[in-house]
């Protein structure tokens, strides 16, 4: 399981590095003008609905369904996956043809700050352009739940890191040309015309994506295609009384964005891109640590649940958090202790100035307070799913819901746009406390054992060392990282921050040479 969560998370560490390549140039041709806030907020778009419809309510409910079935006959098992497959096509032409037409309603619902100024019809055209991509990414996620629960990570994985590979190309094709690319837009702004590239990338890389899952599920022998109409078999009808509670409460998780985002837009302009560019960083641990641990622990702890193994659970559960937790904390402190560094040699060039570089690093340290929590919460929730509980998820949603919203109004006053990522951070706290209590009345199979309660406090320690050495570190280099070397030194810097936390991990005894070893082993 271990080796799923390198596997996954490897891949998933590549694509947000090529994430990062790709922010660094929106920054520098976009910067945090009209264009940026508009291509920000016209792309959440379709990544919410993403989230809502695939890797969200519809994948937390298919996947427990389909491993299932895989263990008693992997045949049936894919003709569920087909009928799927086909529902997934109607529902979501149909979702996507009334998006489109309903476009300006959407954007409003986003960013109402926008109304009356350029942003707003530069967001719905954006957004006209990219709302396909909801039917792309989740037929790909669907195909992607197959692959996984056959323990088929590599494509799966992979698959992200396409997207960004077209918008990297997309805005090198600008940098080497930007006289033709205005042209042949006809654009005489190279920041718009770097925008209506970007945007028409997002459809384009979509495409690549289904391909590459397609294209390894048929090699893994698996035949997805639909050969039917969609109809609703009670197979179905199991799967939507499932996904119904987790549809609603991922509703409610997008609806905490859609509250951070109108508290962002009512603020000064620039606040929706600060908090983009801040996201950007904070989801790179949390997508390779998170996300890779949802994905693998929830078909692992089905399987474990159908063949009646309990201290399996227990052991894949306990094991989860304890990789989870060695390597979120250190990225929690790194993100406390050098933020601006970490911004301003990533995004700071062009477009994005120093008083963007302040802004965003105080809205990662905002969000960095909430990592731990954020990332807990896929080591908990696949408890609840992989017993196809899809309630007390939703309970606890609704109450994070409240707090996020009551939190980011409740302090706009006060602090302005930050309140928004207060919101986000003391509502993800909120709900790992709920999950963690819920999870507590499993009995057994839902507490962590010995070994990863012996080793949390050794990982709080290790943690707290590597800190004091980055800034230190920081303190000596400071100087050097305004010069042209920037990049070099904070390179040395982020080696330095690994290499203590390696040392400080093995003489506190929060890891092992043999897991340094197989982490580098599957790295590489």
């Amino acid at each position: 399981m271990i080796k799923g969560f390198l596997t996954v998370g490897g891949w998933t560490l590549l694509s947000r590095v090529l994430g990062f390549v790709r922010d660094i140039l929106i920054a520098r041709f976009l910067g945090t003008g009209a264009a940026a806030e508009a291509f920000f907020v016209a792309f959440s778009l379709p990544n919410m609905f993403r989230r809502f419809f695939a890797e969200g309510a519809f994948n937390m409910a298919f996947v427990p369904l389909y491993a299932k079935k895989l263990e008693a006959d992997p045949e049936e098992a894919d003709a569920f996956a087909r009928d799927a497959l086909a529902m997934m096509v109607l529902v979501l032409t149909l979702f996507s043809v009334i998006g489109i037409l309903a476009m300006p309603a959407l954007v409003l619902a986003m960013a109402s700050g926008f109304a009356g100024d350029e942003r707003f019809d530069l967001a719905v055209a954006y957004g006209r352009i990219a709302f396909p991509y909801i039917l792309l990414i989740s037929l790909g996620a669907l195909v992607s739940g197959v692959l996984n629960s056959n323990r088929r990570f590599l494509a799966a994985a992979a698959a992200p890191a396409l997207l960004n590979v077209v918008f990297i190309a997309a805005m090198t094709l600008a940098w080497i040309a930007p006289e033709a690319v205005q042209t042949w837009l006809a654009v005489p702004s190279l920041p718009r015309a770097v925008g209506w590239l970007l945007i028409a990338a997002v459809p384009f890389g979509g495409l690549a994506q289904l391909g590459l899952v397609a294209w390894a599920a048929r090699r893994a022998g698996h035949r997805l295609w639909p050969r039917r109409r969609p109809r609703l078999t009670p197979d179905l009808k199991r799967l939507l009384i499932i996904a119904a509670p987790a549809l609603l409460a991922n509703g409610v998780l997008q609806v905490n964005l859609l509250v951070g985002r109108q508290v962002a837009s009512l603020g000064e302009q620039g606040a929706i891109a600060w908090l983009s560019y801040a996201d950007r960083l904070y989801q790179l641990p949390l997508g390779v640590v998170g996300i890779a641990i949802g994905i693998v622990l929830l078909p692992e702890l089905s399987r474990r649940i159908r063949a009646e193994d309990a201290p399996g659970q227990k052991a894949a559960y306990s094991r989860a958090a304890e990789f989870s937790l060695l390597l979120t904390i250190p990225a929690m402190v790194a993100f406390l202790v050098v933020p601006i560094p970490l911004v301003s040699v990533l995004f700071e060039r062009g477009e994005f100035a120093a008083d963007d570089t302040a802004a965003t690093a105080l809205a990662l340290m905002i969000y960095a307070i909430g990592l731990p929590a954020f990332v807990l919460q896929k080591v908990l929730q696949p408890l609840f799913y992989a017993r196809e509980d899809t309630r007390s998820p939703l309970r606890f949603a609704l109450f994070g819901l409240v707090a996020n919203a009551a939190i980011a109004i409740g302090l706009f006053p006060f602090i302005g746009w930050p309140a928004a990522a207060f919101g986000t951070t003391v509502a993800s706290w909120a709900m790992l406390l709920l999950l963690w209590r819920g999870v507590r009345r499993m009995g057994d199979v839902g507490r962590i054992d010995a070994r990863a309660r012996g080793r949390v406090w050794r990982i709080l320690v290790a943690s707290a060392l590597m800190g004091v050495v980055l800034w230190a570190s920081q303190f000596v280099l400071g100087p050097t990282l305004i010069g042209p070397l920037r990049a070099v030194v904070l390179a040395a810097m982020v080696v330095v921050g690994m290499g203590s936390y390696a040392l400080f991990a093995l003489l506190t005894g929060a890891a092992t040479r043999d897991d340094l070893r197989m982490m580098i082993r599957r790295q590489r």
